[in-house]
């Protein structure tokens, strides 16, 4: 018994471990054959949901692959190539797609010699292989020959199967009732979770029911539990991926679970419906061909269920895995409906700089108040400015001009000024940081107080500018900043004279005057969008910017 069980059990790993095997190749080969072909499929072919679902469905019909699909949109999404809307249309088809293992498996039919036509394309598709290196033709073949690899694969699983039930009374390790359902689903979602491939549990299981291990039943909770189980692979694809690529993952993750819960609910009903389907179409002994039935329309109920439900699926995700960034970087105060009054419009507009501006300063701030902080300390806000400032300008594109008051169309070209203010001042600041460890090692030189007094100056003029700051434009900036610039030019002259004199490296000196330099720069930017927005702000509300007794004045005029 021993030696038989040795034997079955042997021949089940071989079966496995052939059709693994054989999926790799069939992916890899294909991939690298068509070339850019599948990546150009799936990044643009996702203009609309159909479009998304039917490059889905193509595409991983062709690698028989869903979790590779499914990884390369979660990475097309990270990069930004990919929307999120497009990307759940991939994931449903994908989903679809996948069931092209399951006809596969069933068309071969069991009935005839495996080897007559499987073992030629592995010899064909390798010698390809061995000739075209490193070229099309032997990715070709390499995909050919893991074809021909594929059905050797399920034709051992066949027989391993067989001989388990010739040897082994399998009525024994049966399960009844909702109990057994259930355990068949974990069974099915643990074959996938050690295999990494829906594809092989779907493949034992089909070979498992066509050898009479397994009821109709019992298969189709496996293949449920098959889909459950292929969540794991996006699941570890996007640890410390972008927020949009987690979402893309949790759609994929939903659509499985929930699909695999209404199908399992369902599951005498649609198993009752898919038999009178087969009885009528002359399937009743091919269980292989009724499961593949069964997992084409359970993935299909999955697109029914979900199709409706993308939009709110989608904005629901939206409001999922967001980023200090992602929340600092969404306007707040700018909408459409503020867009079609422009006199709100702008008011809005003045608001939102303001935020963006407080923003970049306090960037900005933190970079002039250490020479050690970490480009990591300035990730939330440079990403955050980087969303913010093309929303600002996407918003003044689409500003109603024809009902905006020659006052209010004045200050658009000021609202761009403040927005390329920002983008300069973003730049510069990731600058002084990524080379501010010069300026560290120059502290204890002769020179080293007087950087530090450039820097604290630069910060107070800085501060005095930030929206944010109640002392907001109390002191005069204009003649804060051209003390600095004159600090400026004496520290340079300081630094030069260390270097020639051999009291400071002559290499870290010109780093630090070019880390300098962007210090003064991001200074006078600073200065000039706080004058930008204060005009804004004065043109919006001229009243604000009246004394006490002009307005007393007036009033008494008026009167």
């Amino acid at each position: 018994m021993s030696g038989s069980l040795f034997v079955t059990l042997g021949a089940f790993l071989g079966g496995l471990g052939l059709f693994l095997l054989a999926i790799s190749m069939i992916t890899s080969g294909l991939k690298i054959a068509a070339g850019d072909a599948l990546r150009d499929i799936l990044a643009r072919s996702t203009s609309t949901r159909a479009r998304g679902v039917g490059s889905g469905i193509v595409v991983t019909s062709l690698v028989q692959s869903s979790s590779a699909v499914t990884v390369a949109t979660i990475g097309f999404v990270n990069a930004g190539l990919m929307g999120l809307t497009g990307a759940l249309g991939v994931v449903y088809g994908a989903n679809v797609g996948t069931t092209f293992t399951s006809w596969l498996v069933a068309a071969v039919g069991f009935e005839f010699r495996i080897q007559l036509f499987a073992l030629p394309l592995v010899g064909i598709g390798m010698l390809m292989r061995l000739l075209g290196a490193n070229s099309r033709t032997g990715a070709i073949g390499e995909a050919l020959a893991g074809f021909g690899l594929f059905f050797v694969g399920v034709s051992v699983l066949q027989d391993g199967f067989a001989s388990a039930v010739e040897r082994f009374d399998i009525s024994q390790l049966a399960v009844e009732g909702v109990l057994g359902l259930l355990l068949y689903v974990g069974i099915g979602a643990a074959i996938t979770l050690f295999t990494q491939s829906s594809s092989a549990a779907i493949a034992i299981t089909l070979t498992a029911a066509t050898g009479g291990v397994l009821g109709i039943d019992a298969a189709a909770a496996m293949v449920i539990g098959a889909s459950v189980g292929t969540t794991s692979t996006a699941a570890f694809a996007v640890i410390g991926a972008t927020p949009n690529a987690k979402r893309v993952a949790a759609g994929h993750v939903l659509f499985n679970l929930v699909t695999a819960s209404v199908a399992l609910l369902i599951l005498p009903l649609m198993l009752l419906a898919i038999r009178e389907t087969g009885g009528r179409l002359g399937l009743e002994d091919a269980p292989a061909v009724t499961l593949a039935l069964f997992h084409t329309s359970f993935k299909l109920l999955g697109l029914a269920l979900f199709w409706p439900a993308t939009a709110p699926l989608a904005r629901f995700l939206e409001r999922r895995f967001r980023t200090q960034a992602e929340t600092l970087g969404r306007p707040q105060y700018l909408d459409q409906n503020v867009a079609a009054t422009p006199a709100f419009a702008i008011d809005a507009l003045a608001r939102e700089l303001e935020r963006a501006l407080g923003i970049a300063h306090g960037n900005l701030n933190r970079a002039l108040a250490s020479t050690l902080i970490s480009p990591k300390d300035l990730v939330a806000g440079r990403d955050a400015l980087a969303s913010l400032v093309p929303a600002i300008e996407d918003f003044v594109a689409h500003m109603d001009r024809d009902r905006m008051q020659a006052s209010v169309a004045q200050q658009l070209p000021a609202v761009l000024r403040v927005t390329n203010y920002l983008d300069e001042i973003a730049q510069l600041t990731g600058e002084m940081v990524d080379r501010a460890h010069t300026l560290d090692a120059l502290r204890g030189g002769p020179v080293g107080d007087d950087i530090a007094r450039f820097r604290r100056a630069a910060a107070a003029v800085v501060r005095a500018a930030d929206p944010s700051d109640p002392d907001y434009l109390q002191t005069d900036l204009d003649a804060a900043y051209d003390h600095l610039r004159h600090s400026w030019h004496g520290l340079k002259d300081a630094l030069l004279s260390a270097a020639a004199d051999g009291r400071a490296p002559i290499g870290r000196v010109n780093v630090a005057i070019d880390v300098l330099r962007s210090t003064l720069r991001a200074t006078e930017q600073v200065v000039k969008a706080a004058h930008r927005l204060d005009g804004i702000r004065k043109a919006i509300n001229p009243e604000a910017d009246k004394s006490p007794d002009e307005a007393e004045a007036e009033l008494a005029a008026a009167s």
